[in-house]
């Protein structure tokens, strides 16, 4: 064993040409991407992609920005302020 493991996957969210949405779509897809939604009219998909594999959807043609999915966690209203 090499000791090196794939990378898992990440959650992203891509910025595409709103006019070539289903073709970047597919090439995407392609790239590696597995799509969990997709917002044609806002231009925007989400989904899951390897971590080394960011590179190859990032150099899409088509793609304009592809951002890491990150959750963010609010306290309950009646938590005291931190």
């Amino acid at each position: 064993m090499t000791g090196a493991s794939p990378s898992g996957p990440v959650g992203v969210i891509i910025s595409v040409d709103p006019d070539r949405f289903a073709e970047v779509v597919a090439a995407a897809r392609r790239a590696g991407l597995t799509v969990t939604g997709e917002q044609e009219v806002l231009g925007s998909l989400s989904g899951t992609i390897a971590e080394d594999r960011i590179p190859a959807l990032e150099a899409v043609d088509g793609v304009e920005s592809v951002d890491r999915d990150r959750t963010v966690r609010l306290p309950p209203p009646d938590a005291p302020v931190q």
